[in-house]
């Protein structure tokens, strides 16, 4: 059995994440959308007011995965939530059970934290995703759908 470690991102995991996020980007076919530098993400998770926390892990001793994600606010629940903006686990890694070592702690994290909920999104077409996030218990909410306002769409308004 691989030694799985978790630990919450230090900066030195910049590089890392930074990769890993362009490796995602590259497995939705979205690398063409990523803008963030390393730089960017720095300041996000480690600047003057972070707005976002990420987890990283470790396959025998190596960052094979990383999960990032922050905090959002239910007025229904009347509790703060957590938004799971990624995970990410390299291919290599796959099957060996970090991607679950990483849900298990953003889940004891929104535990820790009286979180009301745990809420992400997942491509339509990303079958494998899907079908981990429902062995998991998480159920698809289909009678919500997402929108999105681009910073070109704000500076337009």
């Amino acid at each position: 059995m691989p030694d799985i470690a978790i630990h919450p991102a230090a900066a030195s995991d910049v590089p890392a994440i930074h990769a890993m996020i362009r490796e995602l980007a590259e497995y939705e076919h979205l690398l063409d959308a990523v803008e963030a530098t390393e730089a960017d993400l720095r300041g996000a998770l480690f600047g003057p007011r972070p707005v976002a926390e990420a987890l990283v892990a470790a396959l025998d001793g190596r960052p094979v995965g990383f999960a990032l994600f922050f905090h959002n606010y239910s007025t229904f629940v009347g509790r703060p939530g957590i938004h799971l903006e990624d995970l990410f686990v390299r291919p290599a890694a796959r099957g060996h059970g970090v991607g679950k070592a990483l849900m298990l702690r953003v889940i004891e994290i929104a535990r820790e934290r009286r979180c009301g909920r745990v809420e992400w999104a997942a491509l339509k077409w990303n079958s494998a995703a899907i079908r981990f996030y429902e062995l998991l218990g998480a159920k698809a909410m289909e009678e919500w759908q997402l929108f999105r306002l681009t910073r070109e769409g704000m500076e337009r308004l």
